[in-house]
């Protein structure tokens, strides 16, 4: 049976955006290069690849302003950001 600070810290890895975010602006980057190498084949496709990269790095941006909100105890602040 696991003890309970096993669980927590299981729970706070499970619950961290930051990977997801990473990975996931990161492939967006990738299938721009593809799409950028790929030339006129996938040329529709680079708008829908900088959205993503876009949207990725305005999630980690939020994270970011979310969590040091949450450090300095700011009242409107997530919970469980540290």
């Amino acid at each position: 049976m696991k003890h309970a600070d096993d669980v927590a810290a299981q729970v706070r890895r499970l619950a961290d955006p930051r990977p997801a975010l990473t990975v996931g602006t990161l492939a967006w980057v990738v299938a721009t290069v593809v799409v950028l190498v790929a030339g006129d084949r996938w040329s529709a496709a680079l708008p829908v690849c900088v959205a993503g990269i876009i949207v990725g790095l305005l999630g980690s941006a939020l994270f970011l302003v979310q969590r040091r909100a949450a450090r300095r105890g700011h009242r409107g602040a997530q919970v469980g950001l540290n």
